[in-house]
């Protein structure tokens, strides 16, 4: 294996969310509306994205613990320790994020969002759309 993989953030999420104890476990289960920030250098790829438009966005949780293999599901510690694979667990050996998100407004390279748990500063990775049937794609 080589440990040469390099990600490059594309931009940040600024919410109101600053303390991870204050954040829901799910972005649908209660997470205030939030803003992506992207960089200018990937201005073009956003090109096509619109208000109402469901997509997947791909974070870097750079607060978590990499060291993390087992976990109590959503940290109750009466469940039984899990292996992190099996979780949505942010601690984990490559903590990324993976959010399905609504965008609510579009102002140049800021998008509001919906259904978003990352916290403040949370660096963006990636955007993927969330694809309909086949007769869709």
């Amino acid at each position: 294996m080589s440990d040469d993989l390099v990600i490059r953030p594309i931009g940040k999420v600024e919410s109101t969310l600053t303390d991870r104890a204050d954040a829901p476990r799910q972005g649908d289960e209660g997470a205030p509306d939030a803003w992506l920030v992207f960089d200018e250098s990937v201005r073009e790829g956003l090109r096509d994205l619109r208000v109402g438009s469901e997509i997947l966005l791909i974070t870097w949780f750079d607060r978590a613990r990499r060291d993390e293999l087992l976990v109590h599901p959503r940290g109750d510690l009466a469940r039984p320790e899990t292996g992190v694979f099996s979780t949505r667990s942010p601690d984990r050996p490559n903590p990324l994020g993976l959010h399905r998100i609504t965008i609510l407004a579009i102002d140049g390279l800021r998008f509001q969002v919906r259904n978003l748990e990352a916290l403040d500063g949370t660096p963006v990775v990636d955007l993927k759309p969330v694809l309909g049937d086949l007769t869709e794609r």
